[in-house]
């Protein structure tokens, strides 16, 4: 893993190359930030900052008390699909429209016990081939403390256009 991008303080700023604004994101990640998947949804996925050059995505969760074990930390189950997000809207950063990428493997380490509350997360393409990509992520707290750390790789599958 290499080191971090940004200081967790800087995630979801507007700075050199990274955007905040919704409408200048590429189309793909536009819809889906407009409407995003159900799981998305129950995680309470915000999209803060895209760098579409860079291949970098910064995202929130609002880690609610409905994602924590019965010891009343977030689920490793939780925190692995909080990464599996923020990888795979890095890797779509530059997909054509009605590609998407599916995660073909995934590995994930818990450093510190993730709770409920904002949850700040960081995706960035290590290397995209072309059928193949590439890409790590981060989860900090609110406080800026390294939460977990996931690598993933994912396949680029262009999907049949339906017939007219």
């Amino acid at each position: 893993m290499s080191a971090p991008a940004q200081m967790p303080e800087q995630i979801g700023q507007a700075r050199d190359g990274f955007t905040t604004e919704a409408e200048n994101w590429p189309p793909n990640v536009k819809s889906a930030h407009k409407k995003p998947s159900p799981t998305s949804a129950h995680l309470g996925l915000e999209l803060l900052a895209v760098n579409q050059q860079a291949g970098i995505v910064e995202m929130a969760f609002d880690a609610t008390d409905k994602l924590c074990n019965k010891w009343g930390g977030i689920q490793g189950g939780n925190v692995a699909a909080m990464l599996d997000d923020a990888m795979a809207f890095a890797i779509g950063l530059n997909l054509d429209w009605g590609q998407i990428s599916p995660t073909l493997e995934i590995k994930v380490s818990m450093l510190a016990p993730a709770r409920p509350g904002r949850i700040l997360a960081v995706g960035r393409v290590l290397r995209r081939g072309r059928s193949v990509g590439f890409v790590e992520g981060e989860l900090y707290d609110a406080e800026g403390r390294l939460l977990a750390t996931g690598s993933s790789t994912a396949n680029f599958v262009t999907l049949k256009k339906p017939d007219s």
